[in-house]
């Protein structure tokens, strides 16, 4: 289910971490920023009420939507209790799925524009388009994907590791350089719209926007 479910939200372009118990989605969510967090009850280690109480107590206040086991009110009644924002019913039907993931990320009180904007180039989040004063590119799916995650990590680097598993998934027969060739697209892509930022690499540590340096 943990696959099928992570397809899917890739497939409507989210990017998606997928852990496969308690204490790793923990480590996770206390090690990263994110949208919405989906846990389903019946995990290993930690529950998804054990992981949601530890979040609300270290007052992470991120969306969550719990997957329950059909017609078990008691742990819906004890999640919403311990600070769900909505829970789902095992089996679901997928497009309720995406229906309330959106919903859950609507709900985080942020409304996110179409448009993210660092330095002088725009990425719209509908169209795939790169732009700058200089014109405009459409990106691919995942060099759009990659340029999202550069743009939201800010002054963070992203790790190829980042790239691989997010994008790719944890299961891809991809190979790391792969990463490497994406990046050379963007940046030629960067150069071309004459944009004043541009994707340098940090020794051991990833990739992150800069501004371009005069020189």
């Amino acid at each position: 289910m943990s696959d099928a479910v992570t397809e899917i939200l890739r497939h409507k372009n989210y990017i998606v971490d997928a852990v496969y118990d308690g204490e790793e989605a923990m480590d996770y969510i206390m090690s990263d920023t994110y949208d919405g967090v989906i846990l389903d009850v019946m995990m290993p280690k930690m529950s998804g009420i054990e992981v949601l109480s530890a979040m609300r107590r270290k007052g992470i206040g991120t969306p969550v939507l719990l997957l329950t086991a059909k017609g078990e009110v008691s742990d819906k009644v004890e999640g919403l209790n311990a600070g769900a924002d909505d829970y789902l019913s095992k089996p679901f039907a997928m497009p309720e799925l995406i229906a309330r993931v959106g919903a859950l990320v609507r709900r985080s009180g942020e409304i996110i524009p179409d448009d993210m904007r660092v330095g002088n180039v725009t990425l719209n989040r509908s169209s795939y388009e790169l732009s700058t004063q200089n014109g405009s590119i459409r990106l691919s799916k995942k060099e759009y994907l990659m340029m999202e995650m550069l743009m939201k990590s800010k002054d963070r680097p992203v790790s190829t590791e980042g790239f691989m598993t997010r994008i790719w998934g944890y299961d891809s027969e991809a190979e790391v350089n792969v990463v490497w060739v994406y990046i050379s697209y963007l940046r030629k892509k960067l150069a071309a719209l004459d944009a004043d930022i541009q994707i340098s690499a940090l020794r051991g540590r990833g990739y992150v926007l800069e501004a371009v340096k005069n020189v």
